[in-house]
């Protein structure tokens, strides 16, 4: 299942955004995911859990893919 999000303001930190599609189901779990290089930012890996995400971005882990309009 792929997953389009359209954050309240002008962007949404990565773990923030894992929690909120309900791929994580808390921020210690999306922290250990990001840092575990499981999570890409736009085809590449990100480290960081308050990475900003902003329109036009698209977010993938296990095998899901989010896309932030």
């Amino acid at each position: 299942m792929n997953f389009t999000i359209k954050p309240t303001e002008d962007h949404i930190k990565l773990g923030q955004l894992l929690k909120a599609v309900n791929l994580v189901s808390s921020g210690s779990e999306g922290k250990a995911v990001i840092l575990n290089g499981e999570v890409e930012v736009n085809g590449e890996v990100c480290l960081m859990r308050g990475k900003k995400i902003v329109s036009g971005d698209k977010v993938s882990f296990n095998g899901e893919i989010i896309e932030v309009s």
